[in-house]
């Protein structure tokens, strides 16, 4: 899952110009003959250790569990477990 990502973000950059081109233009029947994985909205944002797709940090670029264990180790500068 995460090398299928990596392939649409590479169609994604390959076909920008080219999609604003055609939305400027209106050219509905070129745009919808582009690649479909080539639209930014088929992207989803995917933990970079284990691709988990659901709960992601964008900050962080990690799932909640990856950051968890990593904030725990030490390995996340400046992050510290909160208690009161």
């Amino acid at each position: 899952m995460k090398a299928r990502e990596v392939k649409r973000a590479k169609l994604v950059a390959r076909y920008a110009a080219k999609r604003e081109q055609y939305k400027e233009e209106g050219e509905w029947e070129k745009l919808d003959a582009l690649p479909k994985n080539s639209s930014k909205i088929r992207m989803r944002n995917r933990c970079k250790i284990t691709g988990r797709p659901r709960s992601y940090i964008r900050f962080f670029g990690i799932s909640r569990i990856k950051f968890r264990d990593l904030a725990l180790d030490g390995k996340i500068p400046g992050v510290t477990k909160a208690s009161w």
